[in-house]
């Protein structure tokens, strides 16, 4: 009786053990923009190992990934599973269309930025279009890098620039109106239009051409209230909620255009913002930029 026992435990066990994998997934049926992240819920059974391509280029092994896909298109994804020498695969379509926003992606030797441009700043937003389609930024560098506060670029007498040259005073010819909105506040990752002081430019009128990115400092409630005071900003429940989250310049806020952020490459942001500088905050390893929109 007992070697019976044990014999129909061992195939259980040997049966258990060639048990072949079955692949198998969902995800969220919607309508998916570029840069929409899409979570895949995994019920494949029997396997041990995971790969996920993506149909972009991008592949993974976590057993529940989540993806964003930066160009519109139809995507095949793949998902392979697999036990010892036995692997099984899935695939299914998904259609991602053009993103409702504008975005533009901006290239570095950091790495890659996508920037979302607001849509009620409309002059800015025509403005930097028009500048990002006529290729007037790509070559331009990250003249002006300060940890904590912001990164900004956008001069073009910053293309071929000399090492230790002066930068910062260049433009296209033109100022545009500010579009300053309390709506919009200086959050890590905010783009914002640079401009001279308002000791010449009591208007707040904004530089044709350059810009910032927020590299943001860690906030507590008591600096955001005293701040709040200071330059008269009366923040919403959400906008203090979010300032605490991930930081930023709120002593910016009413005094700058803001008029776009940063969707994806944070990263980017702190790697330029902790680069290496010479006494007029220029990254020693010059930054230059390219930028395109995207489809």
């Amino acid at each position: 009786m007992i070697g019976r026992i044990l014999l129909w435990s061992f195939l259980i066990g040997v049966l258990a053990s060639c048990a072949r994998p079955v692949a198998q997934f969902t995800y969220e049926e919607s309508s998916y923009q570029v840069f929409d992240s899409i979570s895949f819920n995994n019920l494949s059974a029997d396997a041990e190992l995971f790969k996920w391509d993506f149909g972009d280029g991008d592949t993974s092994s976590l057993a529940f990934p989540t993806h964003q896909f930066n160009r519109s298109g139809n995507y095949e994804v793949t998902l392979y599973a697999s036990k010892g020498a036995h692997t099984d695969t899935i695939q299914k379509r998904i259609l991602v269309r053009a993103s409702d926003h504008c975005l533009v992606e901006l290239e570095t030797s950091f790495g890659t930025m996508i920037l979302e441009l607001y849509e009620d700043t409309p002059i800015h937003l025509e403005n930097f279009s028009k500048l990002v389609e006529g290729e007037y930024y790509d070559g331009l560098l990250f003249h002006r890098v300060i940890e904590g506060f912001m990164i900004q670029g956008g001069d073009p007498n910053s293309r071929n620039a000399q090492s230790g040259s002066a930068l910062g005073m260049g433009g296209p010819g033109y100022t545009i109106p500010n579009e300053i909105d309390a709506g919009h506040i200086h959050l890590n990752g905010a783009l914002a239009a640079a401009r001279t002081g308002d000791e010449v430019n009591p208007n707040r009128e904004s530089s044709g051409s350059q810009f910032y990115i927020v590299h943001g400092s860690k906030l507590n409630e008591d600096m955001l209230e005293s701040i709040q005071a200071r330059n008269g900003m009366n923040y919403s429940p959400e906008q203090r909620a979010a300032y605490l989250e991930y930081g930023g310049t709120p002593f910016l806020d009413g005094q700058y255009t803001v008029f776009g952020r940063v969707i994806s490459g944070l990263d980017v942001i702190e790697a330029i913002a902790t680069a290496q500088k010479d006494p007029n905050n220029r990254p020693i390893e010059d930054v230059a930029m390219k930028m395109r929109f995207i489809d």
